[in-house]
């Protein structure tokens, strides 16, 4: 798929661009509104696609749970392997279309690979996650976000206080919620690691507040986060925080996203996810 195709599907995903506007202009790209049409099922997320783990696999136990957060209850995913004693934890962090069920099966491929894993649903202040993606999107822009990053701070809290738990807290997210991720990693004295899947970076002013050890993934062709990746590594090293870097060249925003044809990369997501898991058991353990 033409990479000017791909880029304004990622406009149109971050920022305030109408549906009509979008459809007009991939139109224009696409050659025509039957080309665009058939384009349109490979750009969005298809979440029949979501399951790599069966959201009834007998090695795990689910649940949905609710959390104090910040400024009420917060509801949440929770997977972790059936039988297991205390084990090391990690938050899941979502996109910016909210808790679906795509970051549902992430969060059963985290507790498999030995983590419970909890998924909160960041929209949870505005009723939940809806399944309409248009109405999610329109629904962060909405968002407090002093509130939201102190519910993500007492995601780490609730879970570092469960006595199924070790105590040991990382998180992991995935472009609105890698960007999260950072934002934990300034906020969040207890969280001991975090891994950001091209997540926007905080400010540079901030970075010296950091504690947890960091795994950062970024993808070569999303130019609009990595403008801010150079001034942020310059920044890590700067406040001698303990980071990974990797740039996965050739690959889009969300290259991990697999519900998502167009930008899904499974060679760059594969390697992704074995680095994460290593970088989360030696430093969650």
């Amino acid at each position: 798929m033409d990479q000017s195709i791909i880029e304004l599907y990622d406009e149109y995903t971050h920022k305030p661009l109408p549906r009509r506007v979008f459809l007009s202009r991939l139109s224009v790209l696409a050659g025509g509104s039957a080309a665009a049409a058939s384009l349109l099922p490979l750009l969005e997320n298809n979440y029949a696609h979501a399951a790599m783990i069966d959201p009834g696999d007998s090695r795990l136990e689910t649940s949905t749970i609710t959390f104090e957060g910040a400024s009420g209850p917060v509801k949440a995913y929770l997977a972790r392997p059936k039988g297991a004693s205390a084990l090391p934890s990690v938050v899941v962090i979502h996109e910016n279309r909210g808790l679906n069920p795509h970051i549902q099966d992430v969060a059963r491929r985290m507790a498999l690979e030995g983590f419970v894993a909890m998924a909160p649903d960041f929209l949870s202040p505005m009723g939940g996650t809806p399944s309409n993606e248009d109405t999610a999107r329109g629904m962060f822009r909405e968002l407090n976000m002093g509130v939201t990053v102190q519910n993500g701070v007492a995601a780490v809290s609730y879970l570092k206080s469960q006595s199924t738990t070790t105590g040991k807290v990382g998180a992991v997210g995935f472009c609105w919620g890698g960007g999260m991720v950072n934002q934990l990693a300034v906020n969040a004295p207890d969280l001991a690691a975090g891994v950001v899947y091209y997540g926007r970076q905080p400010a540079a002013s901030d970075v010296d507040k950091i504690e947890a050890k960091l795994m950062i993934h970024y993808a070569g062709l999303d130019q609009r986060i990595n403008g801010g990746a150079a001034a942020y590594e310059d920044a890590l090293k700067k406040s001698g925080v303990d980071y990974q870097q990797f740039m996965y060249e050739g690959a889009n925003h969300a290259f991990n996203n697999d519900t998502n044809g167009a930008r899904y990369n499974p060679d760059a997501a594969k390697l992704a996810w074995g680095r994460t898991v290593g970088f989360l058991k030696e430093n969650l353990s």
